[in-house]
């Protein structure tokens, strides 16, 4: 129990970091880090009983080669440009620490109670988060839409963090829905899902983020069209006339995407032709370093071809991967997402059919992969450790969970009682062994 609270600690504090920060006085260590060390430590001094059930993860290999290419980025921009060696390192360690929760959640070593309560409590912290976020929301007030008021919740201390946030409401979003959708019977889970629901629905509202927007509504259309098809087209027509119910200022972000101009032209908003400039000088930014410019160093040099743009972030974790890191860099964070999307999968074909809550959990997951890699199209957040921390946790804790129901069901299928075996026909029924046909269907030859 008390490892489980200690296990609890972490997937509290990684969100709200920004309101429990303050520094260590050790150059490169921060709070985060030292959870970590605590957390890993218990669980090793505990013994056995807290190594993973399974031998080696089923994205191990694929965050291997992720921290490989990384490294390369990192020795790339020591060589091209070097700078000031300790914010490098301590920038690269921050994008490997984060993923490595996930090698201590999947060995939390809790039963399957335990390990459903950590998963729960993971959903609770984003709710939680989703409610600052409201609250942020009404202060400002759903009126006309203003860059400078969109919430961001505990990852920002202003408007510029609203799209981070906006990526974790729509990332945990599916967990809330497949649990509101395939708990059937229950109805207490079901009801605290719902209002999941709505949580994490406001407030992606209040964050006024486009890309979460559509990555809740092709999340949530997934997972209908899994329920029922029937039930996805009815709740699709009805969508249409309820769009007059939201908030003026939502219609109006979303309108914002195309303007017209002078003329009457159309033309992309700042906010979207903004990023545009901006792919296109880091394509040719890695046209001349096919290699990348290592790591660290895209805003260094995006202002040599885009000088309006210059200091600016990629604004898309694929783009920026491909300029910093080079062509190895984009193909380990894309097969680290297609093992991802494939470890839901199979979660889903583990678990036994009529295992309802095995079956939501695992399906909220795979949606919770897909959310992540489209977060990442206009964003870069892959490495912030406030809004991915917990997905990382989220991981290791499905493994666990997935492994653990798998093992049940083994023990279960062991503990049928076999059919009795051919040759003990005649000893449990005399009558039929004498009248018993031969091997082919002829009889036996005795009268």
């Amino acid at each position: 129990m008390l490892i489980r609270l200690l296990l609890a600690v972490p997937i509290l504090f990684m969100p709200n970091m920004l309101h429990l920060s303050f520094e260590t006085g050790i150059p490169g260590l921060n709070i985060a880090n030292l959870l970590f060390i605590v957390v890993v430590g218990t669980l090793l001094v505990a013994g056995r009983k807290y190594k993973p059930l399974e031998p080696r993860g089923a994205i191990t290999n694929a965050l291997l080669l992720l921290f490989a290419a990384l490294l390369v980025g990192f020795v790339i921009a020591q060589m091209t440009m070097p700078m000031n060696f300790m914010d490098d390192f301590t920038y690269i360690k921050n994008l490997i620490f984060y993923p490595l929760l996930y090698f201590v959640y999947r060995r939390c070593g809790q039963d399957i109670k335990g390990t459903r309560q950590l998963i729960i409590f993971v959903m609770i912290v984003a709710a939680v988060a989703g409610l600052e976020a409201i609250r942020e929301g009404l202060d400002y007030g759903f009126g006309r839409y203003s860059e400078t008021r969109r919430a961001s919740g505990p990852f920002g201390v202003d408007y510029s963090s609203a799209n981070r946030a906006g990526v974790f409401y729509a990332m945990f979003l599916p967990m809330f829905v497949a649990m509101a959708l395939f708990f059937r019977k229950q109805k207490l889970w079901r009801t605290a899902a719902i209002a999941g629901c709505a949580i994490m629905a406001v407030a992606i509202m209040a964050t006024y983020s486009r890309q979460s927007y559509l990555i809740a509504l092709v999340a949530v259309a997934l997972l209908l069209i899994r329920r029922n098809v029937v039930l996805a087209a009815i709740i699709g027509v009805l969508m249409v006339p309820a769009i007059s119910l939201l908030p003026e200022s939502v219609t109006q972000r979303v309108a914002e995407t195309e303007q017209e101009d002078s003329v009457g032209a159309e033309q992309l908003d700042v906010s979207t032709a903004s990023r545009f400039e901006i792919w296109t000088g880091a394509m040719e930014m890695w046209s001349e370093h096919p290699a990348g410019v290592g790591l660290n160093r895209f805003k260094r040099h995006i202002g040599n071809y885009v000088p309006r743009y210059a200091g600016y972030d990629a604004h898309s974790m694929y783009v920026l991967m491909l300029a910093e890191c080079g062509p190895l860099g984009l193909a380990a964070l894309l097969y680290l997402l297609w093992r991802l999307l494939a470890m839901g999968v199979g979660f889903v074909r583990a678990v036994p059919g009529n295992d309802t809550e095995a079956k939501a959990l695992s399906l909220g997951f795979i949606l919770v992969v897909v959310s992540t890699a489209l977060g990442n199209v206009y964003g870069s957040p892959f490495f912030e450790g406030a809004v991915m921390a917990n997905f990382w946790a989220l991981c290791g804790l499905m493994e666990h969970y997935v492994a653990l129901k798998r093992r049940a069901s083994g023990q279960v299928a062991a503990a049928q009682p076999a059919a009795p075996p051919a040759a003990h026909i005649g000893q449990r029924f005399p009558l039929a062994a004498k009248i018993a046909p031969g091997r082919y269907g002829e009889s036996d030859g005795r009268q």
